[in-house]
C-alpha cells in the first residue's frame, strides 16, 4: 500500500495532473495575499482597512450612508462602522447560504455588478471584504435591517457561527470588527496617521459626509466633514502657499458620468494635480487627466483670442504656460 501511494505521487520535474492543486474557498488569498493587497508590509496591513471603508463610502455614494466612523483599538483591532442599508442576511438563492456569509467568503460576490445596487463604486472586483476577512485571525460583523440586529463571527476566512439575530435594532448600518493576523503580515501594527491621511481625503470627495477615525488607545481622534466638498480640498492643499485667485470649482453630468473639478492658482511654480476616479485616487493618472490638461490649455487659448484680438497662431500657449509664473513672463514680454 505504501509503495502505490508512492507510485502516486508527483515526481521532481514532471508536470501532470497530479501537480493540479485546488485551493477552496479564501485558501488561495492566504496562499498568495500579495496579488489582493499588494504587500504584506506596512502598505498592504492599512489596505485592509480602506477595503472595509470603501464598502461604507460605497454606501454613501448610493444615498444611503451619512456616518462612518473608524477605530484603532487595543491588540491592533479595527471597527469600522456606517449607517447605510446594512448587508443583506437571507439565504442567497445560488449557494443556499446566508447573503451576508457569502459576501464575506466567497471571492467576487457582492453587489457592485449590476448597476442596480450601486451606480457608482469604488471597486468592482468583488473581492475586497472578503479578502480582509481571510487575512484577519478573526473578524466578526453586525448588520442591522429592518428593525433587528444581526452578527455573524469568522476566524482566518472560515464562519465558526451562523448568522445570529441578536436582537431587536433602530436603524440600519453595518459594523465590522477585524483583527489582522499576525501569521501573514510583518507586524500589525496600524499608524494612525497613514489611515487618518486617506480617511480626510475620502471626507473631501464626499461633500457632506462625516468620517471619524480615532484611535482608542492614545486618544487622538480626527472628526472630518467638508461642506464645500472639492473646494475645501483644494484650499487644504493651499494652505500653506500664497494663492492669487479664489478656488474656482464646476460640475457636470453627461449621462451616467459625472465630473467635478476644483482648481486654484498659487505663485508656485510646481502644478499640483490630484485625479481621482469613484473616490480611488489614480496615480499614474489616465485620460480624465491628459483631457482636462489639454482642455484647460485650449479654453486659456480660446480666451487669450477672444480678448487681445491676436490670432490663434500668434497666442501659442502651450501646457507649460498653465503654470502661473510662465503665464506672467509671455505677458511681461506682451506675448
Amino acid at each position: 500500500m505504501a509503495s502505490q501511494n508512492a507510485d502516486n505521487a508527483p515526481k521532481q520535474g514532471e508536470y501532470t495532473a497530479k501537480n493540479i492543486q485546488v485551493l477552496e474557498g479564501l485558501d488561495a488569498v492566504r496562499k498568495r495575499p500579495s496579488m489582493y493587497i499588494g504587500d504584506t508590509g506596512e502598505r498592504g496591513l492599512h489596505h485592509l482597512v480602506f477595503e472595509v471603508v470603501d464598502n461604507s463610502i460605497d454606501e454613501a455614494l448610493a444615498g444611503f450612508a451619512k456616518h462612518i466612523e473608524v477605530s484603532i483599538g487595543d491588540g491592533s483591532v479595527i471597527t469600522v462602522t456606517d449607517d447605510g442599508r446594512g448587508i443583506p442576511v437571507e439565504i442567497h438563492e445560488e449557494t443556499g447560504k446566508s447573503a451576508l456569509e457569502v459576501v464575506m467568503t466567497i471571492l467576487h460576490a457582492g453587489g457592485k455588478f449590476d448597476n442596480k445596487t450601486y451606480k457608482v463604486s469604488g471597486g468592482l472586483h468583488g473581492v475586497g471584504v472578503s479578502v480582509v476577512n481571510a487575512l484577519s485571525e478573526w473578524l466578526e460583523v453586525e448588520t442591522k435591517r429592518d428593525g433587528k440586529l444581526y452578527r455573524q463571527r469568522y476566524e482566518r476566512g472560515k464562519a465558526v457561527t451562523p448568522v445570529k439575530e441578536i436582537g431587536p435594532a433602530k436603524g440600519s448600518g453595518t459594523k465590522v470588527r477585524f483583527k489582522p493576523d499576525a501569521q501573514i503580515f510583518n507586524s500589525i501594527e496600524f499608524h494612525f496617521d497613514i489611515l487618518a491621511n486617506r480617511i480626510r481625503e475620502l471626507a473631501f470627495l464626499n461633500k457632506g459626509l462625516h468620517i471619524i477615525i480615532k484611535d482608542e488607545l492614545s486618544g487622538e481622534t480626527e472628526d472630518n466633514m467638508y461642506a464645500g466638498g472639492l473646494i475645501s480640498f483644494v484650499e487644504f492643499i493651499n494652505k500653506n502657499k500664497a494663492p492669487i485667485t479664489k478656488a474656482i470649482h464646476f460640475e457636470k453630468q453627461e449621462g451616467d458620468i459625472n465630473v467635478e473639478v476644483a482648481m486654484q492658482y498659487n505663485e508656485g511654480y510646481a502644478d499640483n494635480i490630484y485625479t481621482f476616479a469613484n473616490n480611488i485616487n489614480t496615480i499614474e493618472g489616465g485620460f480624465h487627466l491628459v483631457g482636462f490638461r489639454s482642455a484647460l490649455t485650449r479654453t486659456i487659448n480660446d480666451y487669450a483670442v477672444a480678448n487681445t484680438g491676436k490670432k490663434d497662431k500668434e497666442v501659442k500657449i502651450s501646457g507649460d504656460d498653465r503654470r502661473v509664473p510662465r503665464m506672467r513672463e509671455r505677458l511681461r514680454k506682451g506675448a
